[in-house]
């Protein structure tokens, strides 16, 4: 009997011990707080500008240490219908290419898609302007060969390799698009005229029409590093600096944007823009100018009559 009784105090006083032992801790919340807050970079970590630009909304992938042989540059405002189509074509240019999106002003998630076909986005949440992307994607891009497109035209990469081609192995600076716009017209188009007569300025009338303002076009690292990346953001005055600056220019092969470009007039206002690439080529002519001389490399028709025994 006194044996019973003592294994069953003996059970009491087990069983009081486990009820005061405190429960464990779950790590539950905890958990669910760190996968709310943001990873923070190691501390002493550089993050260079071209890699976290002022005005970002979201930060990008980080790149790896291996520069690729081709960076693809593209602008995007509001193109969900095309984006796919143009990032599936550029990586199809080169085993090793970079695709680089730079999408601004954008609300109808084309960054969303560009990043899920591999691309890396710099996002803006207000327009940059016209061609202010290309600009900034240059900064980023690592490729010896930098290739730029618009997010609007789906280009089949077969048109577009000649241009990686010409630099990578032509060693060609600046590859053109050998498309000059229409001049069979009663009325030629006065961007059309603008780039003939910066050509002639520039002593390449063999240039024609061709000009960094009509995609596609190639870019060699040297070519990006000797005219500056900033200058990409008003292309007729890359241009300039790429001829002045002895780049080799060439134009290597047509796509007819022209064709191309016709959805677009109907959504854009067709006059301010006209207006904005003449202003461009005025610009571009006012650099010319300032490293050329008065007459920005024309010689002086004053002196030449003068030496022919002309009137002056």
């Amino acid at each position: 009997m006194r044996k019973k009784t003592a294994d069953a105090s003996r059970a009491r006083r087990t069983r009081r011990s486990v009820r005061k032992q405190p429960r464990p801790r779950t790590h539950r919340k905890p958990l669910a707080r760190n996968r709310k807050r943001p990873a923070r970079p190691p501390r002493g970590a550089e993050v260079p500008d071209a890699v976290q630009p002022a005005g970002m909304a979201e930060p990008i992938h980080r790149v790896s240490d291996s520069p690729p042989a081709v960076s693809v540059v593209i602008p995007v405002m509001n193109e969900r219908r095309h984006i796919a189509g143009v990032i599936r074509e550029a990586f199809r240019v080169h085993p090793d290419t970079e695709v680089i999106v730079v999408a601004n002003g954008s609300t109808d998630g084309s960054a969303e898609i560009a990043r899920r076909m591999g691309a890396k986005v710099l996002n803006y949440p207000q327009p940059l302007g016209h061609d202010v992307g290309r600009a900034i994607g240059a900064e980023l891009a690592r490729g010896e060969a930098c290739l730029f497109l618009d997010g609007d035209m789906i280009i089949p990469s077969a048109q577009l390799k000649p241009f990686v081609q010409a630099v990578l192995q032509g060693g060609v600076d600046v590859a053109l698009n050998d498309y000059s716009g229409p001049t069979d017209k009663m009325q030629v188009h006065s961007v059309v005229l603008a780039k003939h007569a910066l050509n002639t300025m520039l002593n390449r009338p063999d240039l024609a029409g061709t000009s960094l303002t009509a995609i596609p076009h190639a870019l060699s690292r040297k070519a990006l590093e000797t005219i500056g990346t900033q200058a990409l953001s008003v292309p007729p005055l890359a241009h300039a600096k790429a001829v002045r600056l002895g780049m080799r220019v060439v134009p290597v092969h047509r796509v007819n944007v022209g064709k191309m470009n016709l959805p677009r007039r109907e959504r854009e206002r067709v006059a301010p823009l006209e207006r904005l690439i003449m202003g461009d080529h005025l610009e571009a002519l006012e650099w010319l100018a300032s490293h050329s001389g008065a007459r920005a490399g024309f010689a002086d028709s004053r002196s030449a009559r003068s030496d022919r025994g002309g009137d002056v």
